[in-house]
């Protein structure tokens, strides 16, 4: 009887096995929203130069002046402190020589080597832009220009593109009197990119130094 068991068993084993079908897994289908129709964009290193061509996004940090300054840092350099471009602006928030000679910096290389000194830079920039700025901030903000909502951090960030007295003619001609760095970049852009930030921290000053 054992005998007969043990030669019996495997062959009701494979019967029942075959007895299970198997079938090759459905396909998915990939929403049509989820498929690449077009290359993207890739950012890559350029002997650590940025000609403010920006193709990803930095974190959303709130609309505090700390948003609005690093929003502004991420555009011009990505946040490099240490970063110098085709042009020789410098730092995260590339400035020119001249504008740090307006505000007592004298040595770039100290300039481009010291975070902290670049963060006052900044912030005293802001504060002369504000006092030159201020009578068109009063009139303009919350008015269109162009199309564009005017608003006080929008105006201080076209100020830092190209300089307030540029930003002054922009406002004053209601948008016919432009303005494009060599990158190709324009106040109008600048204004828009940067609108609706909570920049009251800063209070304005007349001629500020480091």
């Amino acid at each position: 009887m054992r005998k007969w068991i043990n030669y019996f068993c495997p062959l009701v084993m494979i019967f029942i096995l075959t007895g299970f079908t198997f079938e090759p897994a459905a396909l998915v289908e990939v929403p049509e929203a989820l498929k690449v129709n077009e290359p993207t964009e890739v950012l890559f290193p350029q002997n650590k130069t940025h000609d403010r061509i920006s193709v990803v996004t930095p974190p959303f940090l709130g609309n505090s002046y700390v948003g609005f300054k690093e929003a502004l840092a991420f555009r011009e350099s990505q946040g490099d402190y240490f970063v110098t471009n085709s042009l020789g602006y410098l730092g995260k928030y590339q400035f020119g020589v001249g504008t740090l000679h307006l505000m007592g910096v004298y040595n770039a290389n100290n300039f481009l080597n010291d975070p902290v000194l670049q963060e006052r830079v900044f912030q005293i920039n802001v504060a002369r832009n504000k006092w030159i700025l201020r009578r068109d901030i009063l009139r303009f903000s919350g008015k269109y220009v162009g199309g564009v909502l005017i608003t006080e951090s929008g105006i201080l960030a076209g100020a830092h593109l190209a300089g307030p007295g540029n930003v002054k003619k922009y406002l004053r001609s209601y948008g016919k009197k432009g303005f494009k760095d060599a990158y190709g970049t324009s106040i109008g852009h600048y204004i828009k990119k940067f609108s609706g930030y909570d920049v009251s921290l800063i209070m304005p000053a007349r001629n500020p130094k480091i």
